[in-house]
């Protein structure tokens, strides 16, 4: 990942925050000459290190299925949206483009039985909860006969992570009159990528050190 000072994050907590709320990762493996991607929900454990183990599974026929003992690359998705220059202060800068980015790397363990099926049960958990007060859907709804013909279809994984590098590029290098001008103009379109970058922008580039610029 291509990170210029001003835009790097390696704050765990900034990082493990936008890993949960954005947890569908594209997974990536290079296999026989290629890349090879797959996309699958994770489940982030503050374990493994300083840095967090990643859960996951994925259909038995998808070629990374076979990523056992394999390095695996991560790549999160937050909010992106493009930025006008008619919103700046400062006059003769040019469009670009605010978005959050997480990346990580680690070695693969196949995960199996009970370990295989409480994935399944985390991942659904967290997802549930976000549906409150909706009562939460449990996997002991799946008939046993069911639930065990989908284990077997698929394959889970736990990643202890070795690298995790974050890049926030949220205007922290404008001045404050500049930040402030692309916030408004952000929360004026009023989608939900835009509304979302916009409050990114608050929580990050509202309070690093431009404000003096």
């Amino acid at each position: 990942m291509y990170r210029p000072p001003a835009f790097a994050v390696d704050d765990l907590t900034w990082l493990h925050a936008a890993m949960r709320t954005y947890p569908f990762a594209t997974i990536a493996m290079a296999k026989d000459g290629l890349v090879r991607f797959a996309y699958a929900p994770v489940v982030l454990d503050n374990t493994g290190g300083n840095l967090g183990t990643l859960r996951f599974h994925l259909a038995r026929n998808n070629p990374l299925a076979a990523a056992n003992d394999a390095t695996l690359s991560f790549s999160f998705r937050g909010p992106d949206a493009y930025v006008s220059p008619d919103w700046y202060e400062t006059k003769g800068l040019v469009p670009t483009w605010n978005y959050i980015a997480v990346e990580a790397t680690g070695i693969a363990r196949r995960v199996v039985g009970a370990e295989l099926k409480q994935l399944l049960v985390d991942l659904s958990d967290a997802e549930e909860e976000q549906l409150h007060p909706k009562p939460a859907w449990q996997i002991d709804k799946v008939p046993p006969e069911r639930l065990s013909q989908l284990v077997t279809s698929i394959v889970g994984f736990s990643v202890p992570l070795d690298t995790l590098k974050g890049k926030f590029k949220l205007s922290q290098d404008k001045r404050l009159e500049d930040v402030t001008g692309v916030i408004a103009g952000l929360e004026a379109r009023n989608t939900p990528q835009s509304s979302a970058v916009a409050q990114a922008m608050r929580d990050v580039a509202l309070n690093v050190s431009i404000k003096g610029r």
